[in-house]
């Protein structure tokens, strides 16, 4: 597939993606929209910012204008993924008001989410502990659904989601079709397409465990009393879009803090700030009104700011997954991006294991060595048909210790 005319669209939704310039498919694209529009059931596999979005939203919209009974269900790893693939749909259904839908979070309230239940939604977009909040409510019936998206699998599995998941699927029909996407591949994935998948299509695109090839990576062998200082020299020497990772939401807070204090426009968005607290800060970064975020990984997957020109691993992620997802938050959509990372003396065997290269004694490794002395906005207006934004509570207060397993709904 070359073009998406190639697939005969119904019109509207091919008006739609017209007008968001989708001309030429992305590879994931071109595989996945034929084998779903087919009915099949799909595990795809592709780096971040590779398109997976509209490669399943696509031939959902598809399946529901030919078969306007037909419901779907959309499950996603964290509140942000969950918002931002609800823009996606709602701008590829503008032309489409019949066919509604709604957003199931945390740390949304419930009556917004319950109104929009009661229209009879054609796609609901839920993250897993929301959506099971819903079913012990008994507000919501799957019984109907004939489509269920899993996107970025294996965060939502590493997240702890696995039970949620599985129980979910006790409510909803033995037919249907099942869409996975993933970034990477896990034995979790396997697990779960085994149990539940029916000779599912396979689709992996480019190298799916290593970074964008047009990532330029590097770390910074640093003593940990020496690394503020050294992140401030970092930043102070661009003027670009950049996004920090911290392991903790203190460490977060207090970094934000530092780079205000000396005058660096810097926002911070991690479990603990309030759904609404988070959406305005990621407003603020993809605007430009600050051109740093300083985020825990509740921001390493899935979000969609094109424009981010270096990430900084402040502190070192837990497994090279999720380094990969880290970076890849630059250098989308075939543009250029850097990464460098902090690595303290104490740190640089999980380095090298994270970073892909094998652990030896003594320093050196395949990534540059430096040494230290010392977008578009997610507005759900409420709306006769389409997407319903939901209005945000304070996020739950439990948090895992680690900080990088945070988004629990």
């Amino acid at each position: 597939m070359k073009s998406f005319k190639e697939l005969s669209l119904p019109a509207p939704l091919a008006r739609a993606i017209e007008e968001l310039k989708f001309d030429v498919p992305t590879p994931i694209q071109a595989s996945a929209i034929p084998i779903a529009l087919e009915g099949k059931d799909l595990i795809g596999c592709a780096q971040t910012g590779t398109g997976k979005t509209a490669a399943f939203s696509i031939p959902l919209i598809a399946k529901i204008i030919a078969s306007p009974d037909s419901r779907a269900l959309i499950l996603c790893p964290t509140r942000e993924l969950a918002t931002q693939v609800a823009d996606v749909l709602r701008a590829l259904t503008k032309h489409l008001p019949n066919i509604r839908g709604v957003v199931l979070i945390g740390g949304a309230s419930m009556k917004p989410q319950m109104r929009g239940l009661s229209q009879n939604p054609s796609i609901i977009v839920a993250t897993p502990g929301r959506l099971t909040d819903h079913l012990e409510r008994k507000s919501l019936n799957l019984s109907k659904v004939n489509t269920i998206v899993l996107d970025e699998a294996d965060r939502m599995f590493d997240m702890g989601f696995a039970p949620q998941v599985e129980h979910i699927f006790k409510f909803v029909p033995a037919k249907r079709q099942i869409l996975l996407f993933s970034a990477t591949l896990a034995n979790t994935v396997k697990k779960l397409s085994d149990r539940y998948m029916h000779s599912p299509e396979h689709i992996s695109v480019g190298e799916v465990n290593r970074p964008a090839l047009k990532i330029k990576q590097s770390h910074i062998s640093i003593s940990g009393p020496d690394k503020n200082e050294k992140l401030l020299e970092v930043v102070k020497a661009r003027s670009g879009a950049i996004l920090i990772f911290s392991r903790t939401k203190i460490r977060t807070d207090r970094l934000s803090k530092f780079l205000k204090t000396n005058s660096v426009k810097a926002v911070a968005i991690h479990g603990g700030r309030t759904q609404g607290q988070r959406e305005r800060a990621l407003e603020d970064f993809r605007t430009g009104a600050y051109n740093i975020l300083v985020a825990t990984d509740v921001a390493s997957r899935g979000l969609d700011i094109p424009s981010i020109e270096l990430v900084v691993n402040f502190d070192l992620p837990a497994t090279r997954e999720d380094y990969i997802h880290r970076i890849g938050r630059t250098a989308r959509a075939g543009a250029n991006g850097e990464a460098i990372s902090f690595v303290t003396p104490e740190e640089m065997r999980d380095w090298k294991i994270i970073s892909g290269e094998k652990p030896e004694s003594g320093g050196g490794g395949g990534h540059s060595h430096q040494k230290s002395g010392g977008g578009r906005k997610n507005n759900f207006r409420p709306r006769r048909g389409g997407f319903q934004r939901s209005s945000y509570s304070p996020a739950p207060r439990s948090e895992r210790s680690s900080g990088r397993r945070e988004a629990r709904r």
